[in-house]
């Protein structure tokens, strides 16, 4: 399997790509569209500020890329968010693929959520042989709300979207990477689509 992380130097691609090879597979790090293009599947880490790292896909040209891809795609915490349209993070418009917005957390409850919370209303090949009230493990200070393109929720302390689907992206805010079995399964099944 081809299979092609992306670079755009706002990626937590270290840990992914650990996560991966501990399942026995090879990722191959690339921001260069060609090879993007001839994945068999796509990952999309991404961890800190939104208008930085949209900022590091437009330097790339990935903002143009990324959206005409067809093969399995998959983004990770930050690298969800950017899949939508507009984020409150720095008032930043995003890749625009899957029509929803990014909000940020307005809660009594410590920002960022920060640890292991519980998977529910899973709706997706995502989650095979994954449990309701699974725990996963999140460090993120916005969400996309609960939508039509939502998969899997979690509560902080309202529902909010743990994973997305829309054609062929897939998308989880929390870290499979970090979410030991749960997320090496949840990993597993991407590689499977």
């Amino acid at each position: 399997m081809n299979l092609i992380i992306v670079d755009y130097k706002a990626g937590n691609v270290q840990s992914v790509m650990f996560a991966l090879e501990r399942l026995g597979v090879q990722g191959t790090l690339s921001c260069d569209a060609e090879t993007i293009k001839a994945a068999d599947k796509v990952i999309f880490p991404g961890v800190g500020e939104a208008s930085s790292a949209m900022a590091q896909l437009k330097a790339r040209n990935l903002d143009q890329l990324l959206p005409t891809l067809e093969q399995p795609f998959f983004g990770v915490c930050l690298g969800m968010q950017l899949l939508c349209q507009h984020s409150e993070e720095g008032d930043t418009n995003m890749l625009g693929i899957i029509p929803t917005k990014v909000k940020r957390f307005q809660t009594d409850l410590k920002v960022p959520h920060m640890g292991w919370n519980q998977l529910e209303n899973l709706q997706s090949p995502l989650f095979t042989g994954i449990n309701e009230q699974e725990n996963v493990y999140y460090v993120h200070s916005y969400y996309v709300p609960v939508g039509d393109c939502t998969i899997a929720q979690t509560a902080y302390p309202e529902p909010f979207s743990a994973a997305l689907h829309y054609k062929n992206f897939y998308a989880a805010q929390f870290h499979p990477e970090k979410s030991g079995p749960a997320g090496s399964q949840i990993l597993k099944n991407f590689l499977a689509l």
